[in-house]
């Protein structure tokens, strides 16, 4: 056996010492990558909190038959990349679903449980254990909203309010939750009054006992001020004085401009002076560090003959105009470098809500999740993506009789010159041969050649545009089959470029889809290369 020398037992210790510290690292390194994969939603969660960029959400009132299982759900809201919804209670189904996705949920607190959460701060640490502890953060809870419009549809609750948001608020702080999740409260407009112009606004002074230190609590806490805001109620309450372009967000001329005397600021919406109405309220009672978030507004599509202006035009405009305006950043008129998030209400029509007629008809999509309209909003992001041109089709209605619908057929496939052939005996969409199956096709083959144009999916009312491809085994609706063209070609290209390098392509997947992991994978190659080289070196300086 060869007999070391002084300075080759010290290089071998100093090698010895140099491969405990690298195992010692390597474990750290696997330990961390270990638990980066058991929670993948952390480096979401912490990346969102940084976010502070506006956002436009969905309300998902559930007053709606056939509505969709939790699952298709979520499913829908992914499909449409809608990141950002608020329930109007916790339901576990639904939290459930959302679980290990990036979209984030705003939950509730029913109006008739704010007595008992209000008086028990055991009732409240209970609720937040079974609906926010129990699935956070897989779930991604972003807020809670105690009650709805509690001082103007429950004024006898108002004192318990402020107590069962801070009953919940300590819970949150219990769990260490406190600074991920915000909890607020949704008001009426009815509040503030003399809301124009906004500069003479304020709280109603019946309510300021309550108020002022809710908003004390909210500037506190870092919450926002919960505000239903509807444009729509404004202009009907206004018809006259408030011009219907200005409650749409339609450019307006300069002598149509609102302008408040005080400040001579100029509004183009109602929506902004609303806004700015609830900003100079606040600072009349000294409060200037709490931000508006619009918890609700929309425009219904439908209505009696009483409301004459809830038509599918108007609601398209509103809607399509308000998703701009936030993802514009162009904030108030007061406040320009502020931009309030909005919740859009709603997702669907409410169909089993009591009258009136409009009620029911403030949807974006009805409860089969076909759209009630195609919003115009491609060019303000990648919310909602019912507004792709190759993913949109036009099919019949249901429960439209069959004579209505033959007369529509027979138009599309006449003088509208729609591509009917696929519909005829022997060929792929002649089955299942009912008028229904062959009017959805011949819908769909003119709502395509007319390039989805607003209008051309109608048919006299017997036509709705969906975000479902309605093609079934060999038939192919005419605007799948473009889609269909376009995947192929996707499919093709990641086959060239795979190479049959299976494991190399779960690498890229692995590196492009958490870059947490992704780093830390760097790291381990990192560390490889440099125990390698270190152990070359000794090697190399060891004398033999």
């Amino acid at each position: 056996m060869r007999k070391l020398s002084s300075s080759s037992s010290s290089m071998a210790i100093t090698k010895l010492t140099l491969l405990s510290f690298y195992y010692l690292l390597f474990s750290v390194l696997l330990s961390t990558l270990s638990q980066a994969k058991k929670f993948p939603l952390v480096s979401e969660i912490k990346r969102q909190e940084q976010d502070n960029e506006p956002y436009v959400g969905v309300n998902i009132g559930t007053d709606v038959s056939n509505l969709l299982s939790p699952a298709d759900l979520v499913s829908f809201l992914q499909f449409q990349k809608i990141n950002h919804i608020r329930l109007y209670d916790a339901d576990p189904d639904i939290l459930k679903a959302l679980a290990k996705t990036k979209i984030r949920v705003m939950i509730s607190v029913p109006n008739n449980q704010i007595l008992a959460i209000g008086s028990s701060n055991t009732t409240a640490a209970a609720w937040i254990d079974r609906n926010v502890v129990a699935y956070y953060p897989e779930t991604l809870i972003s807020g809670i909203a105690v009650g709805d419009e509690v001082f103007t549809t429950i004024p006898s609750s108002a004192p318990l309010l402020l107590p069962a948001i801070q009953s919940l608020y300590n819970g949150l702080v219990a769990s260490n939750l406190h600074s991920q999740i915000k909890i607020s409260t949704p008001h009426a407009a009815s509040v503030i009054l003399d809301p124009f112009p906004p500069s003479q606004a304020f709280f109603n002074q019946s309510l300021t006992q309550f108020v002022l230190p809710l908003l004390q609590f909210l500037s506190k806490t870092g919450s926002p001020l919960m505000m239903n805001l509807y444009p729509y109620y404004v202009f009907m309450q206004n018809k006259g004085v408030v011009p219907l372009d200005n409650a749409l967000f339609k450019p307006l001329t300069p002598s149509k401009e609102m302008v408040d005397p005080n400040t001579l600021l100029h509004y183009t919406s109602v929506l902004d002076a609303m806004v700015d109405a609830a900003y100079f309220s606040m600072k009349n009672l000294n409060i200037t560090d709490v931000v508006v978030l619009v918890s609700e507004s929309g425009w219904p599509s439908k209505a009696d003959s009483k409301e004459p202006y809830a038509t599918i035009d108007n609601a398209n405009t509103y809607n399509s105009n308000l998703i701009k305006h936030v993802l514009d950043r162009s904030g108030t008129p007061l406040h320009p470098e502020t931009t309030s998030s909005v919740y859009i209400y709603e997702l669907f029509n409410e169909d089993l809500r009591s009258p009136p007629v409009s009620e029911a008809h403030w949807g974006l999509f009805y409860g089969n999740s076909s759209a009630v309209y195609l919003l115009h909003v491609s060019n303000s992001g990648t919310f909602l993506a019912n507004d792709t041109t190759n993913q949109t089709y036009c099919i019949a209605m249901d429960e439209v009789d069959s004579k209505t619908l033959q007369a529509a057929l027979d138009w599309a496939c006449g003088p509208g010159r729609a591509n009917c052939t696929e519909i005829q005996p022997g060929e792929d969409c002649y089955y299942p041969n009912n008028v229904k199956n062959h009017a959805s096709f011949a819908f769909d083959s003119y709502y395509q050649k007319e390039g989805r144009a607003a209008g051309s999916c109608d048919f006299k009312g017997v036509a709705t545009i969906t975000t479902t491809d309605p093609s079934h085994g060999r038939c192919l609706f005419p605007g799948s089959k473009k889609l269909s063209s376009n995947k192929t070609r996707q499919v093709v290209n990641a086959t060239h470029s795979s190479n049959g390098a299976g494991d190399r392509l779960q690498f890229i997947a692995l590196r492009s889809s958490n870059p947490i992991i992704s780093g830390l994978i760097k790291e381990l190659v990192s560390f490889f290369v440099v125990a390698l080289s270190s152990l070359i070196f000794f090697d190399i300086m060891t004398p033999c």
